[in-house]
């Protein structure tokens, strides 16, 4: 297992088998959509990073040479939420960036938000370079909830088309979004990829789901030994129960919001309701009125 703590570890081989004990049954310390988790099971884990890209990308693992984290953060030190820290930028073979990032409350601004990340990575030529020199960049979104209700997909992919004959207008520009709320959704093409079952690592919430996930594939089992030493040091663990509690707070939130909203649509209502009320009695008034 890869157990490396420089920032700037960028190994891509099947990294050394050390013995580690994982816990039979029990809960995880934090369920594996905690954002800070995510982002310290990558940075920690390279081998870990090139499955996980693999699956999203839908390549074969011999395509893929170089998997580098380009804005590590130092694990364990406090961050700082008005700034873009838990994002993942990633260069891929020297030639491809690719943004990652974990969401775990709707705030109700992903395609904005995902759409900053594009367009921040894109902006990467030099004064004088080349416009045809421009990397291709992917921003991908790890979800726990439905983006667009009205359209449930588990892995949808966005680009720039022509909305008359949607031919492609480039194919540097793509958004990808994995629904990790409906697994059920996965495609025959989601499943050869097993972007399903980075879906059930993701959403997992007891070392038991890790174990079975491990049995058969060594990315699984090395993402389960990574989770386990991570669970072992004290300032992780401190960062991301520090997540939970903003989940908790945002969620708090965002209830708070969704119910003042409530009820003035039904004051609304209300007020609609006496307003017609008021306009039938003025008519029958003035029906009234006129008879008389």
């Amino acid at each position: 297992m890869q157990q490396n703590t420089s920032v700037n570890s960028v190994s891509n081989n099947a990294p050394f088998q050390e013995l580690v004990v994982i816990p039979q049954k029990g809960s995880l310390f934090v369920p594996m959509t905690n954002d800070y988790l995510f982002r310290a099971l990558l940075q920690r884990n390279n081998y870990v990073l090139k499955g996980l890209i693999c699956s999203l990308l839908h390549m074969d693992e011999s395509e893929i040479t170089s998997v580098v984290i380009t804005n590590p953060i130092l694990l364990g030190e406090t961050i700082d939420e008005k700034q873009y820290v838990l994002d993942i930028n990633v260069m891929m073979n020297h030639d491809r960036l690719i943004n990652l990032e974990m969401q775990v409350v709707n705030q109700k601004n992903w395609p904005e938000r995902s759409l900053c990340y594009l367009a921040r990575n894109f902006t990467q030529l030099g004064q004088k370079e080349d416009y045809c020199k421009v990397r291709p960049v992917i921003q991908i979104g790890l979800l726990d909830y439905t983006l667009f209700p009205d359209h449930p997909e588990f892995y949808s992919t966005y680009q720039f088309l022509n909305v008359k004959n949607h031919t492609l207008y480039s194919d540097k520009l793509q958004l990808s979004v994995l629904d990790l709320t409906r697994i059920d959704l996965a495609t025959e093409e989601d499943k050869q990829y097993r972007l399903d079952h980075w879906a059930a690592l993701f959403t997992a919430t007891t070392w038991e789901e890790l174990q079975m996930l491990a049995q058969d594939n060594q990315y699984f089992k090395e993402a389960s030994e990574t989770v386990y030493s991570l669970s072992k040091e004290e300032q992780i663990r401190q960062q991301c129960w520090a997540r939970e509690d903003y989940y908790r707070t945002m969620r708090a939130y965002n209830k708070d919001i969704a119910d003042l909203k409530s009820e003035i649509s039904k004051k609304d209502q209300q007020l609609m309701e006496k307003d017609a009320l008021i306009a039938a009695l003025q008519a029958q008034l003035a029906e009234k009125g006129s008879k008389e």
